[in-house]
């Protein structure tokens, strides 16, 4: 396996730099952002660190050299839109975007994309599930006849009253996996697995790196630390940010070693990405360097070179 970082808690700095302080900090590779160029709708969005918008072989040969003169791989392309909105331009924006994502992915020789399904968070699964394969077919068709695969981040992004009560991402759990693979069944079609948001539903993290060994694409790695006192007022109704919040790995409630456990196990050699979403950690960019620095530390535990 690789150790990298997803390059969205670094938008102060460009790619090069990005690459430069991966190799300073130790990393293998990075999971780099590519936003259309524009103003942030959320956190952690908008951040633009290669932009696929008229993407060429000589932008990719360019980015190759950058990333090779450093020492440093890339994970994968990310880009986490909302393709199933119910916002029709917001979704056409964001298919026409991931299928220049999965474009410049081939260009540059990498076989991985991340991204999210995306929802109408008014409707039912059901009613997403329709939505999912006419949205969803031609884009993964695509991806196949380039050779990459599609990790989709099983976050719910439901964390604000603006996404109650579906959340903006149908690829939550299990269930729904099965039915998304059982629906378009190419290879093509995986997961960027993430054990913090199986934390903070309440489900076992673990499990699903047995059942969907096959599919898993990418992984993130992001702690999560549920407040018990909090949730037992509040309940598994309210909005999750009033009873969990994003840690760094290593200070919430994800065992790490049973996690790395049960991925070697699994077959799987491919990156683990930190995402820092940490609060603590975010006042400045020296802070979030840090923040990465200390996540570099603790995974090696798992992860020698």
């Amino acid at each position: 396996m690789q150790l990298g970082f997803v390059s969205a808690i670094l938008p102060d700095l460009n790619l090069k730099q990005v690459a430069e302080f991966a190799r300073h900090a130790g990393y293998d590779c990075v999971e780099l952002m590519c936003w259309p160029p524009s103003k942030a709708e959320r956190r952690y969005a908008g951040v633009t660190h290669i932009d696929v918008t008229n993407f060429s072989d000589e932008h990719a040969r360019e980015i190759n050299n950058i990333m090779a003169d450093a020492g440093v791989a890339i994970s994968g392309l990310g880009y986490y839109p909302n393709p199933l909105s119910p916002q029709a331009d917001e979704a056409k924006l964001a298919v026409g975007h991931i299928r220049k994502v999965v474009e410049a992915t081939a260009r540059l020789g990498l076989t991985r994309m991340n991204t999210f399904i995306g929802r109408d968070w008014h409707r039912s699964v059901e009613d997403n599930l329709v939505r999912f394969q006419e949205v969803w077919r031609p884009i993964v068709a695509f991806a196949e006849s380039l050779g990459v695969r599609i990790g989709i981040e099983n976050c719910p992004m439901l964390f604000t009253n603006d996404e109650w009560p579906g959340g903006k991402n149908l690829a939550t759990s299990p269930a729904i996996w099965r039915r998304m693979f059982e629906l378009i069944p190419s290879p093509s079609l995986g997961l960027n697995y993430d054990p913090s948001h199986m934390v903070w539903q309440q489900m076992d993290y673990l499990k699903p790196i047995r059942e969907f060994a096959s599919r898993i694409v990418h992984v993130h790695a992001k702690d999560a630390r549920v407040d018990r006192h909090r949730l037992d007022d509040v309940g598994i109704l309210a909005t999750p940010l009033q009873y969990h919040v994003p840690k760094l790995p290593g200070m919430g409630d994800v065992d790490w070693g049973r996690f790395f456990s049960a991925l070697t196990d699994s077959g799987y050699r491919g990156p683990v990405c930190v995402e820092v979403e940490d609060r603590a950690y975010e006042e400045s960019l020296e802070r979030r360097q840090a923040a990465l620095r200390q996540c570099h530390t603790f995974l090696r535990n798992y992860m020698p070179r």
